[in-house]
């Protein structure tokens, strides 16, 4: 076969490879293919950061790459093996299991043998169980394999602490609104995108796909690609070029699917904020997070606990009636059920967040418990122990006990606990709403002696 025919067949094979990727979708045509088209993960990817430093090295490393759907995992998987000179074998938690993981891990150890080493780069890890993961170890300890897991989960609530451990862990962010857009832009005008063809888009079309993608790369560019498919099968042949405008982008993209599941962590991400919301006395940023908990689909029930929770943790007597709310709602969230529940469940974050605030009584209690945990728990005294029964008085129960409503304004100044309990007072009442009037009290009557000032 002489050179002009192999040249030919040459050409040929890359003609029709460059066919086969036209038909790719838009987001795998456009996956970066150097480390300077990565858009997004600066703080991992900027110069001198780590990760950066690990693939321009051509050193890749065992490594969790955790991030939400379409920020990038798979990108920088496939740049630390292109990067390092490796071979890239991809697989899915969900389809493989430890048979076919332990052959891609004896295949990794024949080309080790010839110089080639192997990234096994396994696509939802957190779906392994514990033996499926342990199945692992052996061979990313003896570098038989270099192990790049990716997850949307949470490691620390999935992986085993022995895999963390042979692995490093970066955490990778969401795209922003403006580096979907530039991503786009580049999309209208890359060959291997839509560059190659006479398309326009407005603005505000582009805006709204950079809104409703939630910072998921691949969303983005498969609504893009869907809206000009759309828009090219209304176009007139003698129209030039193909407009995209927003009605069209809105006609092909669903609602974004909240990032958000009942047992995983964005369900106690989205607590925390609440609750913290309440706290911070905040009610537009309490509403917003009960907002995503109800379009997630949250049982109400649990939203209603933790209020109940934060009635008496965060607010306690500085509003004795934000329990009352609090219980209230719960109650009649079950009476009503959804959708009416969330109106009632509004009504109480809001009244919770505007609430005065004090944890004096929750301290209280941390301090009664640390008390007894060090001291240990000390003989009740004679005067405060039950009377009722026959031969108590005998034991001495109930002696010298006075009874506080046979004094003026029903109050006796007398011992309540062991003697010398330290690290009283328990209870420090703040300055905070209802509380300012207990602290009060208590000052009268000297039971705010020897502490700090409370605030």
């Amino acid at each position: 076969m002489d050179d002009k025919t192999l040249q030919q067949r040459r050409l040929n094979g890359i003609d029709r490879a460059e066919e086969s990727r036209q038909h790719e979708p838009l987001a795998s045509r456009l996956r970066p293919r150097t480390l300077s088209e990565v858009v997004g993960q600066e703080h991992l990817l900027g110069p001198g950061k780590p990760l950066r430093v690990a693939l321009e090295g051509g050193k890749p490393h065992s490594a969790i790459l955790w991030g939400p759907p379409g920020c990038g995992k798979s990108t920088i998987a496939l740049l630390f093996a292109q990067m390092g000179n490796a071979h890239f074998e991809p697989c899915s938690a969900v389809q493989v299991g430890v048979a076919e993981v332990r052959q891609i891990i004896e295949t990794a150890r024949q080309r080790l043998r010839k110089g080639k080493r192997t990234i096994l780069f396994l696509d939802e890890v957190h779906r392994f169980n514990k033996a499926q993961q342990d199945a692992l170890l052996p061979a990313i300890e003896d570098g038989s394999i270099i192990f790049i897991g990716a997850t949307t989960e949470n490691p620390f609530f999935y992986l085993t602490p022995p895999l963390l451990s042979r692995c490093r862990l970066y955490r990778l962010n969401p795209l922003t609104h403006e580096q979907i857009l530039s991503l786009l832009r580049k999309c209208l005008t890359d060959p291997q995108g839509l560059g190659t063809v006479s398309v326009e888009i407005d603005e505000d079309a582009l805006h709204y796909i950079a809104d409703k993608s939630g910072g998921d790369a691949r969303r983005a560019l498969n609504a893009l690609e869907a809206a000009y498919l759309t828009a090219l099968s209304e176009h007139l042949p003698e129209q030039q070029p193909v407009r995209i405008v927003q009605s069209v982008v809105e006609s092909v993209m669903a609602e974004p699917p909240l990032a958000y599941q009942r047992s995983g962590d964005d369900h106690y991400d989205i607590a925390s904020a609440f609750i913290k919301s309440i706290r911070g006395s905040d009610p537009d940023a309490a509403v917003y997070w009960l907002a995503r908990f109800l379009a997630s689909g949250e049982d109400p029930r649990f939203i209603a606990r933790r209020m109940v929770i934060s009635a008496s943790e965060d607010i306690g007597n500085a509003d004795p009636q934000a329990l009352f709310v609090a219980v209230s709602a719960a109650q009649a969230a079950e009476i009503v059920g959804m959708p009416e529940a969330q109106i009632v469940l509004a009504q109480a974050a809001v009244y919770l967040a505007t609430a005065p605030k004090s944890n004096a009584a929750y301290r209280a209690l941390e301090r009664a418990t640390a008390t007894i945990n060090e001291e240990g728990p000390r003989p009740v005294p004679l005067h405060l122990r039950d009377s009722s029964y026959k031969g108590a008085k005998r034991l001495g129960h109930g002696e010298g006990y006075r009874y506080p409503h046979d004094f003026p304004d029903h109050y006796v100044e007398q011992d309540y606990l062991p003697s010398n309990v330290p690290n009283r007072p328990f209870y420090r009442p703040s300055r905070q709403g209802y509380e300012a009037v207990i602290r009060q009290r208590m000052a009268e009557r000297g039971q705010l002696k020897n502490t700090e000032e409370s605030s």
